[in-house]
């Protein structure tokens, strides 16, 4: 059947408000041309985040009943750990409130001012994380993830030459390297079996750990499924399980492939380095077995955790997301491809040619979303990763992409066909959308709380 359904009944409906654009130009003004800064009511379509967004099936909500908020030693823990190691394999199993407490426990944990941290493509939050120890976040994409048309299934790669050529001279100053797949700063472009295979002898050879970023391992899995020679007739459970094996640990934020509204957890084998993190766990988080998490949240992650890797489910999802990008390349709105799992990436600087770096094309872009159709994005590109230089001049990113990130089982194709339809009416009015500028621009993570006003 060429028709794509959800693999799910809705039981439960949450009303959405409709708005004028009138009321959408005065609401996206008074937050000072930042879509964060919006209340969600006063949104229709919301495609900021795929993190936290997601619906939970009605085995998670039984599981909520049954949660057990037992401040130690909660039966909710070992169901989550024994779920949790099911998949990752690691020896130590620690839960977190979600992925940025992952990432700050690491770094507070083992990494030394001076580090350097290397990646394929550093996020934000994680990035904020390394930078607040005073190392540093070293991006080592593959070239072609540089180029926003080119078609190469693995994106999300690794340069391996130029991670052995790090090592060989910083291999000292490199606690642990971190994989990130699928890679979200990158398009959402998976990651290679054997790329992580291959990193994992390299890192080895210089004694160095290799963390997977699992934020979304599952569709990064369903991937290598569909693309990588040797995994067709294998299930997503076990290529999960094989791209875990050749890691040393891994953090995840749970609020995505896990269908969790909160939740994130650290997972690695290394005793002195579980020991650490615990001990700083229970300063800012809770006791090891809850991490900051209610007995209620670690049931409904360690089923969640199950329910992603249903092939059903992961057929359905990167087949709805694809449906978007086909659509919307169809009608010629330059994208990253090939299209990601979560979401589909504007290019932002192609979409408004007519505005140079300075004026933000890309968050100009996702403000415009919202005045035009109430359908709310985030954009990864000038703003989020943009830096000021001491001259001061700019460094832009390779890439100024506006993310439409799909949160799980949320929206119906009725949905994503009106997405389709408001963009590429935007796209062909696109000379119209103005520029911005920096109003306020704070030191760290500034898209979160930037202010701007339209160019004069």
């Amino acid at each position: 059947m060429k028709t794509i359904i959800e693999p799910f009944r809705i039981k439960v409906v949450e009303p959405i408000r409709m708005t004028t654009r009138e009321e959408r130009q005065r609401k996206i003004a008074e937050a000072e041309y930042n879509p964060f800064r919006l209340k969600a009511e006063d949104v229709l379509i919301d495609l900021l985040t795929d993190s936290g967004t997601g619906a939970m099936s009605t085995h998670q909500w039984a599981g909520v009943m049954e949660g057990d908020e037992s401040y130690a030693g909660a039966r909710s823990f070992f169901r989550f750990e024994a779920s949790v190691k099911s998949v990752f394999g690691h020896k130590h199993v620690i839960p977190t409130h979600q992925g940025r407490a992952s990432e700050r426990l690491l770094c507070a944990a083992v990494v030394k001012p001076g580090d350097v941290i290397p990646g394929n493509t550093h996020f934000d939050t994680t990035r904020a994380n390394i930078e607040a120890s005073h190392a540093e976040a070293v991006d080592l994409p593959i070239p072609e993830a540089r180029d926003p048309e080119n078609l190469h299934p693995f994106k999300g790669n690794m340069d391996l030459q130029k991670l052995e050529d790090l090592l060989n001279k910083e291999h000292h100053r490199v606690p642990f390297v971190l994989i990130t797949a699928t890679n979200n700063s990158g398009g959402g472009q998976p990651v290679s079996m054997a790329n992580l295979r291959e990193a994992k002898k390299v890192c080895d050879a210089f004694g160095v750990p290799l963390f997977l970023d699992a934020a979304r391992f599952a569709e990064n899995a369903y991937f290598i499924k569909l693309r990588e020679p040797g995994y067709q007739d294998k299930t997503p459970r076990e290529i999960a399980q094989e791209m875990f094996s050749y890691t040393d640990g891994a953090l995840m934020s749970m609020k995505k492939d896990a269908f969790g509204n909160i939740g994130g957890v650290i997972s690695l084998n290394s005793d002195a380095w579980a020991e650490k993190i615990r001990t700083l766990l229970i300063l800012t988080e809770g006791f090891v077995t809850y991490g900051g998490l209610a007995g209620r949240d670690l049931e409904a992650l360690a089923i969640g955790l199950e329910e992603v890797l249903e092939e059903d489910y992961l057929r359905y999802r990167i087949a709805s997301t694809a449906y978007v990008g086909q659509h919307l390349d169809e009608l010629g709105v330059p994208l990253l491809k090939p299209f990601g799992g979560h979401a589909i990436y504007l290019d932002g600087r192609r979409f408004c040619q007519h505005l140079p770096d300075e004026q933000l094309p890309g968050w100009a872009l996702s403000v415009a979303l919202y005045e035009h159709a109430g359908i709310r994005a985030c954009e990864i590109g000038n703003v989020m990763f943009g830096k000021k230089l001491p001259d001061g001049s700019w460094q832009w990113p390779a890439l100024d992409l506006v993310r439409l990130a799909i949160p799980r089982r949320v929206y119906t194709q009725s949905h994503m066909d009106y997405v389709v339809e408001a963009i590429g009416e935007l796209y062909q009015q696109r000379q119209s959308i103005p520029g911005l500028e920096f109003v306020y621009r704070p030191d760290v993570l500034p898209h979160f709380s930037a202010r701007f006003r339209l160019r004069s």
